[in-house]
C-alpha cells in the first residue's frame, strides 16, 4: 500500500525509535510518540506497530525492530483482536528475561519500575544538543497516553 512521504516519514521514526529500546527493557506507545516528536499520536505509534512488514526484504521488519517491547501506558500488554497475539508477545518479552504476569482481570502486565525504558531523548540522539538521557527514568502517570 502505498503511503504519503508525511506517513512513510512517521513510520520510520517509529521503527528507528523502537529499535533503540535495549532488549529486557520495555516502554509504551505514547513514549515513543514522545521521543519522536509527536506526543499526541501514541495510538499511531501502535498502529504502525501492528502493520510491521514480516517481509524480511524490508528495510524495517518483524525481525529488526522488536516491536514485543512497546506496551501500553499502564504496563499492559495491549489486547489484539486475536487472543494468542497478546500471548505472543508476553513470550516474547519473556524470552528477553522480562517478567510478564498475569492482573486481576487476566490483563498480561510488565512492571515499569524493573523493566521501563523511558529516556528523554533517544540515544542516537544524545550530544546532538537535544537533552539528556535518562535510562531508566520514571514516566509519568501515562494519562494521555495508550
Amino acid at each position: 500500500m502505498a503511503r504519503s512521504e508525511e506517513a512513510e516519514n512517521f513510520f520510520h521514526a517509529v521503527y528507528s525509535a523502537v529499535q533503540e529500546i535495549p532488549p529486557g527493557k520495555v516502554t509504551s506507545y505514547g513514549h515513543i510518540a514522545k521521543l519522536i516528536g509527536t506526543p499526541e499520536r501514541p495510538r499511531q505509534v501502535g498502529i504502525c506497530l501492528k502493520h510491521l512488514p514480516v517481509d524480511t526484504t524490508e528495510r524495517f521488519h518483524h525481525d529488526n525492530v522488536p516491536w514485543q517491547r512497546v506496551i501500553n501506558a499502564k504496563g499492559a500488554v495491549s489486547p489484539r483482536s486475536q487472543p494468542a497475539g497478546a500471548r505472543n508477545q508476553a513470550a516474547a518479552l519473556e524470552a528477553e528475561g522480562v517478567t510478564v504476569t498475569t492482573g486481576a482481570l487476566g490483563e498480561l502486565m510488565v512492571d515499569f519500575g524493573e523493566f521501563g525504558w523511558f529516556p528523554r531523548v533517544l540515544p542516537s540522539e544524545e550530544g546532538q544538543g537535544l537533552g539528556d538521557s535518562d535510562e531508566d527514568g520514571e514516566e509519568g502517570s501515562g494519562e494521555d497516553e495508550s
